[in-house]
């Protein structure tokens, strides 16, 4: 390759590095100490909805006589989630999600505990309880009284009933909010880009329907089918039963390093005495088929990048390929294959390209020397050399450049797919969502997969270097080094798509130039 061919590789390899060293979320530890900071700020230098935030709470717990009663926990589980509710103001203190390798995540934040509650001063009766339902009544001396249902179900699609209800006809109804947040929760691997991760969504009632990240605290509800607080696993999505029941949807947030939280409030009306505000919540992973089976778009949530239509057709193919395979690792390595011969004429093409370079460099050694003090008279008749000898000196860039929209969207797919998350592959390789480990040396993961993948590239740089400049060929022998580290903390499954694209190649690539030197 020529130096157009090398600096096209180098661009794009910056590229990649900058997007994976400059755009990766800040640590949990900002975020930690900006809460921490919020909480220690005087009142005085609050924002006013801060400010107004704790004087009602201040009022609540007041008009409810907090202390009178002691806070009972109550536990629901199933084989899907482990439920902790509370009486304090009939809300949520941990929502647990099991996962296939047995571990517990839970998606409320510790910061943002309780959640879904209504009046957190306020100490509910608990009127049911069975394992899947829990009901709490609460009756104000203002002359109110609020009955809230969960139905749980293990489908992990729940529903959530409140009613409100005068007791004299005088009586001034509360205003109803459910909120999720700040935040959603995640394992504690993924807890470092969480909060850059966490999105607040909705998904639009006008048609054609389409998912919007909603950023501002105030949106009619009417807007929405649902609203949703989502991260890179997990979801957390509401479906008004009537939309006209509920007056506004939004995202608040204190800063943009703190996570964001959802607003959903009730459109209580005083001149009637009896109300009922229905919902259904799904409260699990983002597992693109599983999702899909409601047919309410809450596949949409899965975030399959830029190149999404490429995504999706991969994710297709691989669980056609697990249905045969029953192992992910292995259908990305068929599916890759695959890929490999749908462009094997281009690749071909590309080797010929490169081959073809080869056999030009004592042409293109004698013009440097002859017309090393004109470097215009160089170009010129470098550019008739390859015009004579039929050689394009950028044909061996096509298969990188189509392989570039393949690469974002198997990354996208590959880091955001709940179906590959803990589906392991063969050995060490337990979970091709995220990068392998063999071992820690010194605190430091001993990554394989990175390493062979290196090693192949640079056998595949020696196998088709055609380069004349010792500087270009120093930077195409650095080149296997940045893709390693690159690649150091990318999903197993991306390296293992990449390292079998190298193989495959480097086959191909080995009897293009065997046939080219038996020619010779």
């Amino acid at each position: 390759m020529q130096k157009n061919t090398v600096m096209f590789v180098v661009f794009s390899t910056l590229f990649l590095m900058s997007w994976y060293l400059f755009f990766q979320p800040k640590p949990t530890e900002q975020f930690i100490q900006q809460t921490n900071k919020s909480e220690n700020q005087n009142i005085t230098t609050q924002s006013n909805k801060e400010v107004k935030l704790n004087i009602e709470k201040q009022e609540t717990e007041q008009l409810f006589n907090v202390n009178q009663v002691k806070e009972e926990e109550i536990t629901i589980e199933s084989d899907n989630y482990k439920v902790i509710f509370s009486n304090k103001g009939a809300s949520i203190k941990n929502w647990f999600i099991k996962e296939k390798n047995g571990s517990l995540v839970d998606l409320v934040l510790p910061e943002a505990s309780p959640i879904l509650g209504n009046f957190p001063g306020s100490v509910y009766e608990i009127k049911e309880q069975t394992k899947d339902k829990i009901v709490f009544a609460y009756t104000s001396n203002q002359n109110w009284k609020i009955i809230k249902t969960f139905n749980l179900s293990q489908k992990n699609l729940h529903k959530l009933d409140i009613e409100l209800a005068k007791l004299k006809e005088d009586a001034k109804l509360p205003e109803i909010e459910l909120n999720w947040g700040p935040g959603l929760g995640t394992d504690n691997k993924e807890l470092k880009e969480n909060i850059s991760v966490t999105r607040i969504l909705g998904y639009t009632s006008s048609m054609p329907a389409k998912l919007e990240k909603i950023k501002t605290e105030n949106n009619p509800a009417q807007l929405y089918k649902w609203i949703a607080i989502d991260n890179r696993y997990f979801l957390a999505a509401f479906m008004p039963s009537n939309a006209l029941n509920f007056s506004n949807v939004g995202m608040s947030r204190q800063s943009k390093k703190t996570a964001p939280m959802m607003l959903l409030s009730a459109n209580v009306k005083q001149d009637i005495n009896l109300q009922n505000f229905s919902l259904q919540f799904y409260i699990g992973p983002k597992s693109y088929s599983y999702l899909k089976t409601f047919n309410i778009g809450l596949e949409k949530t899965v975030d399959f990048g830029f190149f999404g239509w490429l995504g999706k057709i991969a994710m297709t193919i691989l669980f056609f390929l697990f249905g045969i395979t029953g192992n992910y690792g292995w259908s990305i390595i068929i599916m890759t294959i695959i890929i490999q011969i749908l462009v094997l004429p281009l690749t071909l093409k590309s080797f010929k390209a490169t081959a073809a370079m080869k056999k030009i460099q004592p042409k293109i050694k004698d013009l440097q020397a002859k017309y090393k003090s004109d470097p215009k008279r160089l170009q010129v008749e470098m550019m008739n050399l390859y015009k004579t000898q039929k050689v394009n000196p950028l044909g061996g860039c096509l298969p990188l450049l189509l392989q570039l929209p393949i690469f974002w969207a198997l990354f996208t797919t590959l880091r955001n797919a709940y179906e590959l998350r803990y589906a392991g592959w063969i050995l060490w390789v337990k979970d091709l969502s995220a990068s392998d480990s063999l071992m820690h040396i010194g605190g430091i993961s001993l990554n394989l997969l990175p390493l062979i993948m290196g090693l192949g590239m640079f056998f595949q740089q020696k196998m088709t270097a055609a380069i004349s400049d010792p500087m270009q060929k120093k930077m195409m022998y650095i080149m296997p080094i940045v893709f390693t580290f690159m690649f150091w903390g990318f999903p197993s499954g991306l390296v293992i798509y990449w390292l079998t694209n190298s193989v495959v190649s480097m086959i191909v690539q080995y009897f293009v130039l065997k046939r080219d030197e038996q020619k010779i």
